[in-house]
């Protein structure tokens, strides 16, 4: 698959020394690069923190990435052993490839990108998934709702989300904030994972990782 003549490349070392290359573009819309929550919460997949008790938490499991831009988290989980699938808009979909092409060799379990609208119908990914992946996916205020409905539509009752954003405190964000908690409760119960498990190094007062689950 060629390459983009805009891209560049952001590495992220894994806990076992290998390296995780993803391009990003210099010139697109906000999925174009790799985002601070992204990383946060990438290495936080494969921290002793989260492993644990099982150790291999993700292997074999079905994971779906949601606004996955680069496909970053989605491929971390994958070398992680995870079967993924990390979905976006139809204009990310080659970005999206040539990075699961470009770690094909660090990848354990699979992964594979398809797109996803959030709020249009999701028959076509069955079965419901172990884990849904959500890194910086609530800034936009119109989006919150079908992201909403999509989480709906996709999870089960023993589908875990983990959903990493940085608070941001300028212009509209606390409000976008606010509204997003206010949908999330009306379906979803959730809990902040504390930030002494996160990632040692890859960690921020200012970004957060929830796990989320659905109402019984």
């Amino acid at each position: 698959m060629a390459e983009p003549t805009d891209c560049f490349l952001r590495e992220l070392e894994l806990s076992d020394g290998s390296v995780v290359a993803i391009r990003q573009l210099s010139s697109g819309d906000v999925g174009c690069v790799v985002w601070d929550a992204a990383i946060v919460l990438s290495k936080f997949l494969e921290s002793q923190e989260f492993k644990l008790p099982g150790g291999q938490r993700l292997s074999g499991k079905c994971v779906l990435e949601l606004g996955a831009g680069t496909g970053i988290v989605g491929i971390v989980a994958a070398t992680q052993g995870a079967n993924v699938i990390v979905t976006d808009l139809e204009d990310l979909q080659e970005l999206m490839k040539i990075n699961i092409e470009s770690n094909s060799h660090l990848i354990t379990g699979s992964c594979q990108a398809k797109v996803l609208k959030w709020g249009e119908e999701v028959k076509d990914l069955v079965p419901k998934p172990d884990y849904i992946l959500l890194a910086d996916c609530i800034y936009y205020e119109e989006s919150l709702e079908p992201l909403l409905k999509t989480l709906k539509d996709l999870t089960g009752i023993d589908t875990c989300i983990l959903c990493c954003y940085e608070q941001r405190t300028m212009g509209k964000n606390p409000q976008i904030e606010r509204r997003f908690f206010e949908l999330l409760k009306e379906d979803f119960k959730y809990e902040k994972v504390p930030l002494e498990k996160h990632d040692k190094e890859y960690r921020s007062e200012d970004i957060h990782i929830l796990e989320i689950y659905r109402k019984t």
